[in-house]
């Protein structure tokens, strides 16, 4: 016979709901300020920002996408978009003749360093200032508590061959 979920009491309702809602408000805020403000998507700055911060300014797309934590479909079809505005060009791996290298254009350097500022300005207006210095600190501790438990629980599809998989 099936046991009753463990619900959440409202102390727990509350945070994690009070969370999901944050979190949403302020990806949604900042990637429509992004694009009023520079022109650039969300996933064009995610890209832009990677590559801008390697020290070539390129990388193996296989590299870039584990960076971005995105399907190889989705990073093709953004690689692909943001060559047509050449902010980036797809180019041989010289090391690997079966996978790309993707390099930062002049007009993609330009326009990360354009875009930037402001994004930053943003994410201090609508985040980091709402919090102490000890708060900060004390959310980055709970995130990465988090982030360290999804790290060591990993996704059934990532199990190994004679654990079971949950359904889909």
């Amino acid at each position: 016979m099936p046991t009753e979920p463990d619900w959440l009491d409202p102390r727990e309702n509350r945070a994690w709901r009070a969370f999901l809602h944050a979190h949403h408000q302020i990806i949604l805020r900042l990637r429509r300020q992004l694009l009023q403000d520079s022109g650039l998507t969300w996933a064009d700055y995610e890209i832009l920002a990677v590559l801008s911060e390697h020290p070539t300014g390129q990388m193996p797309a296989q590299e870039l996408g584990a960076l971005v934590q995105w399907e190889k479909s989705r990073l093709s079809h953004q690689i692909r978009r943001m060559q047509e505005q050449e902010l980036i060009v797809r180019e041989p791996n010289p090391a690997d003749g079966r996978s790309a290298m993707i390099c930062l254009l002049p007009a993609g350097r330009r326009a990360i360093e354009d875009a930037a500022p402001q994004h930053v300005r943003n994410v201090r207006r609508h985040f980091i200032d709402l919090f102490t210095p000890a708060e900060l600190d004390t959310f980055a501790a709970l995130n990465e508590r988090v982030l360290r438990h999804l790290a060591e629980d990993p996704f059934p599809e990532e199990s190994a061959p004679d654990e079971p998989a949950l359904p889909h």
